[in-house]
């Protein structure tokens, strides 16, 4: 008669899971070497390379958001990239001082700042871009490596994440 094979103890691949997911994320900060790193090799240009490893993941995000919305204000980067108005004018004057956006007001409207882009800004942003789509070409080869059905797991997996709150499951009854 042949044994059927032990199932793993659920509790102990949740342990795993926790443990990996950890890792995972930490992997996917924009403060992690690699990232900063890859960037940096290939600027070419110091400057480039120095701005990034001074620069918090905030300013590499507002200074995106402006190349990609660019004329644009701050309460429209606040709101399409989800980062608190505080910390998008924060940032700005920031990304202002280290001259890789510059603001003007609209024509009719003095009062509305919009922002633009420098040369060193528009730089790093390609820098930027460049780096955001070798990541998403190494991803999609990295998920290459699984079958349609074990991919529609991970994908079953992502979607309920996304409609579960974890703070309601972890409440006491």
């Amino acid at each position: 008669m042949a044994s059927t094979p032990k199932r793993a103890d659920p509790s102990q691949v949740i342990v795993e899971i926790m443990a990996l997911l950890d890792k995972v994320s930490e992997k996917f900060e924009p403060e992690y070497g690699e990232t900063r790193q890859w960037m940096a090799d290939h600027s070419g240009n110091p400057k480039i390379t120095k701005i990034l490893f001074d620069s918090s993941p905030t300013m590499l995000r507002v200074l995106n958001a402006v190349g990609q919305l660019e004329p644009v204000n701050g309460i429209t980067i606040s709101r399409q990239f989800h980062i608190p108005k505080g910390s998008v004018s924060k940032t700005t004057r920031k990304l202002i001082a280290q001259k890789l956006i510059k603001k003007e007001s609209r024509p009719n409207n003095k009062k509305e700042m919009l922002f633009r882009l420098t040369p060193l800004g528009r730089e790093l942003f390609e820098v930027h871009r460049a780096f955001d789509q070798q990541m998403e070409r190494g991803f999609v080869r990295f998920l290459q490596r699984y079958e349609a059905d074990q991919l529609q797991l991970v994908v079953r997996v992502l979607q309920d994440s996304i409609d579960t709150s974890f703070l309601d499951l972890g409440a006491q009854p």
